[in-house]
């Protein structure tokens, strides 16, 4: 899992190569999501930002989706996002984290992305999960559990 590598934009919109190990010796908020500018993803997107300096003194934020750059550019510059987007096109680090799952709407199944949050420690161990994620309140949770 560590030597996937993703394209991605950082946090002044600059796009480059990621890969999981770039960030060992911090810690990670790593935040999987659906779909740039979908009113959900948006809605974590800008809990995300307008928090963001409660969660630098903890965490690296880093977004995923499997949006392409272009897509996480134009999302970036509407929501001011103040965070690492990765696109996982290929859903490689998502089938790794079990986050691309089968889903179901309107009866109708396909697969796709489980929104999901994951706390990584320096090593990039999981030291928290949260699944099936409902937006309202997540990012709350995050601060809460980084602040015990």
């Amino acid at each position: 899992m560590n030597d996937i590598k993703l394209q991605g934009i950082d946090v002044d919109g600059i796009e480059k190569e990621y890969f999981l190990n770039d960030f060992k010796g911090q810690k990670v908020i790593l935040y999987f999501y659906p779909k740039d500018n979908t009113s959900g993803c948006t809605q974590e997107a800008c809990d995300f930002r307008d928090n963001i300096n409660r969660l630098t003194n903890f965490a690296t934020v880093i977004g995923v989706s499997p949006d392409s750059i272009k897509s996480h550019l134009k999302f970036k510059e509407k929501q001011s996002l103040n965070f690492i987007l990765l696109s996982d096109s290929e859903h490689k680090l998502a089938e790794a984290f079990n986050v691309w799952v089968e889903k179901s709407m309107y009866g109708r199944k396909y697969m796709g992305i489980e929104r999901s949050t994951f706390v990584l420690d320096e090593n990039l161990n999981i030291i928290k999960e949260w699944r099936k994620v409902k937006v309202k309140g997540h990012v709350d949770e995050v601060i809460e559990y980084l602040n015990t």
